[in-house]
C-alpha cells in the first residue's frame, strides 16, 4: 500500500510549517496540506475568549474546550473524507494530549495508510524561533516541545533541532517512497 496521509506532529516552532512546504515540493504527486493552526483560524475569533473554545494562556499554556473539541473532530473527519477520496493528505498539528490525540486521528484515519512523523526541536531552540517569529505567545514552544511526543507513536522521527527543514522534508519523502508511492509521469 501507498502513503495516504503524512501526519506531522510536533511543538509549536519545531518547523512542522516549513517541512509541509518542502515536502510538496519535493514529494513527486500532488498532496494537499492542512495545519491545526489553519482549523484555529477558520473558527469565529469567539473561539479564543471562551472555555467552551481554546483558550491560550499568558504563559503559553493552552486548553480547549468542547466547542472546541467538536469542530475539531468535523475537521479531522473532513480531512480524513478527502484522503479516503484520493487526495494525499499532509496534516501539521499539535498533539497536546500526547498519545490521546494520536488516538483520536488514528480513529478517523483507520483503514488509511498514514506515516506518523515526529517533528522534534530542543525547547531552546524552538523558544528562540519562537521569539524571531513574533506570532506566538512566548512559552508555548519550550512548554511544547516534549509533551506533545508523549506516549506517541512514529513510524518516523526527524529533529529540526540542527537540521534544515528541506533535509528533514527528503527524509520523510524518501520514506514515502519507500512505501511504493511512484514518481509522476512525465508528459
Amino acid at each position: 500500500m501507498t502513503t495516504q496521509v503524512i501526519v506531522l506532529n510536533g511543538g509549536s516552532s519545531a518547523g512542522k510549517s516549513a517541512i509541509v512546504r518542502h515536502l510538496q515540493a519535493v514529494l513527486p504527486q500532488p498532496w494537499l496540506a492542512f495545519g491545526v493552526d489553519s482549523l484555529i483560524e477558520a473558527m469565529p475569533l469567539s473561539m479564543q475568549s471562551s472555555d467552551a473554545g481554546i483558550e491560550f494562556a499568558p504563559d503559553g499554556g493552552i486548553s480547549v474546550g468542547p466547542d472546541f473539541m467538536a469542530l475539531q473532530a468535523a475537521w479531522m473527519e473532513g480531512i480524513a473524507a478527502m484522503a479516503r477520496a484520493g487526495a494525499r493528505v499532509i496534516i501539521d498539528d499539535v498533539f497536546l494530549g500526547g498519545a490521546g490525540s494520536q488516538q483520536r486521528w488514528q480513529r478517523v484515519l483507520g483503514g488509511l495508510d498514514v506515516l506518523w512523523v515526529g517533528v522534534r526541536c530542543a525547547g531552546a531552540v524552538a523558544a528562540e524561533r519562537e521569539k524571531a517569529r513574533g506570532d506566538r505567545i512566548r512559552g508555548m514552544a519550550e512548554a511544547q516541545a516534549d509533551v506533545v511526543h508523549e506516549g506517541v507513536v512514529y513510524g518516523l522521527e526527524v529533529d529540526t533541532t540542527r537540521t534544515e527543514a528541506l533535509v528533514c522534508a527528503e527524509a520523510i519523502a524518501d520514506h514515502v517512497r519507500q512505501s511504493g508511492e511512484r514518481p509522476r509521469s512525465q508528459h
